[in-house]
This record gives C-alpha cells, sequence and structure tokens, in this order.
C-alpha cells in the first residue's frame, strides 16, 4: 500500500464477472493510465478495507480512492467514469440524482451480481501487459 503514486485506485470484488469484466472495461478505454486495481480479497485490498475500517469479508462495493478520501457503490462509480473521459464523463450527471436513489439501485444489482453475470473460483490473474496496472 505505502509507494503507490497513482491518482485513482479502483478496488473491486475479484471474482465476480461483473466487476472483472468492469475492471477489462476499464483497461481498455484508460489510455492516460490514470487508474490502478487491487482485489478486495487481496492483500494491498485488506489493507484498505481495515484503513477505512470497513469488513474484510464484505465485497459489496466498487470502491474508488482518490487520494485519501474513498468512494463507494454509485459514486464511486460515476466518479470513475467522469475521470474516463472521452464521452463517458457525460454520464457524471447522474450524480445529482440523490444518491439513495443511486445506491438502491447499486445495491439491487451488487445483491444479484453473483446470479446475473455469474463469478470465478478465483481471482483474474492480470495478462503481462496489465501486471504494472495491478496492486500486487
Amino acid at each position: 500500500m505505502s509507494g503507490i503514486k497513482s491518482k485513482y485506485i479502483i478496488l473491486f470484488d475479484g471474482v465476480c464477472n461483473l466487476c472483472s469484466g468492469t475492471v477489462q472495461f476499464l483497461l481498455k478505454r484508460d489510455k492516460k493510465k490514470r487508474f490502478l486495481f487491487g482485489s478486495l480479497q487481496g492483500k494491498t485490498g485488506q489493507e484498505y478495507l481495515r484503513k477505512y475500517h470497513l469488513p474484510a469479508d464484505q465485497f459489496h462495493s466498487f470502491m474508488l480512492i482518490e487520494g485519501n478520501v474513498l468512494y463507494t457503490r454509485s459514486t464511486a462509480v460515476l466518479r470513475m467514469l467522469r475521470y474516463l473521459g472521452r464521452g463517458w464523463q457525460l454520464l457524471y450527471v447522474f450524480i445529482y440524482v440523490p444518491q439513495p436513489i443511486r445506491d438502491g439501485l447499486y445495491k439491487l444489482i451488487a445483491t444479484n451480481r453473483y446470479k446475473l453475470f455469474g463469478k470465478k473460483d478465483a481471482c483474474q490473474i492480470p495478462s503481462i501487459e496489465e501486471k504494472d496496472r495491478f496492486l500486487e
């Protein structure tokens, strides 16, 4: 965890197909390489969960860390899209939808993500080209 210089760190459920697919989506579109990724199940992900006083055994949220600020759920997703650029930042307008409504939809998808999208037996291992984009 120490020595990480990235401006944006994304933590995700490493066995969730939806989450892993989102990471692949971001890797392909993040031409400026602004994001670093880490699974919540991994060593660094676990360190961040402890740092922010979150349960280390629950992986219900996609998380974005900017500096020392942690964003979760819909706010994390919208802020990610904002920094992705190339037209994706236009979706940031949904930040004006009240957070309980946004997070309600987010929680509905998160709660059913394994049923809807499936899950892996283990976290995905990044390719050689992607390795420098992952925290461990």
